[in-house]
């Protein structure tokens, strides 16, 4: 089926002893485009994508990838897609450039081995041993083994994960490339910026449910749609945030949220204005602190997730 999407779920179910773990999400990935599925730990999101992998069968509703059954299908879908897991599923002992060889070799029309082994750095252990790679090479040759055969859709879970800035880098031209292709591209990370740079469209999912979806455009500007903004801040972990927000507008101080994402990283959420700056930054002082960098700007895919799904831990 030529011009189906990529993707389409309806109505997904899951169920494991008796509990829903995928509870009717509904979505659709486009061909040519990075569909992000996003979602805390035991959301849902990664059985989401294994019902469309073909590797559980729902309890209800209907996944179709290329229009086709992931299970029923899934000898007509699998030289046309391409899968990235989590853990990497290769083969422990045998070299990497062997086994991506190997991979090559089962496709009739494979990418060039040499050409992605240079594009991914893969050169430097290639004759390493599967499992005496770090996790970082291993995500690299995960990739690699996805892709190689040309896929017309290709599940990405945390691509890079493990990874130093330049194998980032690398892996993010890597997808814009295959998104210009027209490949469908399915994206599952914990990496915000990644989603944000990457995703044409995110779904967010909570609870075995899509609790929100559009552009990240869209998700931005809803979000930001009040004015506000947000003053991001690097200094000592650990301070007391107490008293900031009726510093910073007594009149309003409802209108304010102060918080330390992780030990170090704080956000001050608000109608920010210059006056905001000159109040954060005599309150930093009156602490005998400095701060390591100050920025302002809109709020970011991974404040509108936190606000959708909750900033306690799971």
């Amino acid at each position: 089926m030529p011009d189906s999407p990529a993707v389409v779920l309806r109505d997904l179910v899951k169920r494991y002893d008796g509990r829903p773990v995928v509870d009717g999400v509904s979505l659709t990935a486009a061909r040519g485009e990075v569909t992000a599925i996003l979602g805390p730990n035991g959301a849902g999101k990664t059985t989401t994508v294994e019902c469309c992998e073909g590797l559980r069968a729902p309890d209800a509703g209907t996944a179709r990838v290329l229009g086709l059954d992931p299970i029923g299908d899934a000898r007509e879908l699998r030289p046309r897609v391409g899968v990235m897991l989590q853990d990497g599923g290769l083969p422990t002992g045998v070299r990497a450039l062997e086994m991506l060889r190997h991979v090559a070799s089962m496709y009739a029309r494979p990418r060039d081995v040499d050409e992605l082994t240079e594009r991914l750095g893969l050169a430097g252990f290639a004759r390493t041993t599967v499992r005496r790679l770090s996790g970082g090479q291993r995500q690299r040759l995960a990739l690699a083994a996805a892709i190689v055969g040309r896929p017309e859709v290709v599940f990405l879970d945390e691509p890079s994960a493990g990874m130093d800035p330049q194998s980032r880098h690398a892996v993010w031209e890597l997808v814009r490339e295959l998104r210009a292709d027209g490949v469908g591209i399915v994206l599952t990370t914990h990496l915000m910026d990644e989603a944000e740079d990457l995703a044409d469209v995110v779904h967010v999912v909570d609870h075995g449910s899509v609790i929100a979806s559009g552009t990240t455009s869209s998700l931005l500007a809803a979000e930001g749609s009040d004015g506000t903004r947000t003053v991001r801040f690097d200094a000592t972990p650990g301070l007391d945030l107490t008293g900031l927000s009726p510093l910073l507008d007594p009149a309003a101080a409802h209108g304010w949220t102060c918080q330390e994402l992780r030990p170090g990283a704080y956000t001050v959420t608000g109608p920010a204005d210059p006056g905001t700056l000159a109040v954060l930054t005599r309150w930093l002082a009156d602490r005998d602190v400095l701060a390591a960098r100050i920025t302002v700007g809109r709020r970011t895919l991974e404040d509108v997730f936190l606000d959708l799904t909750g900033r306690h831990l799971r």
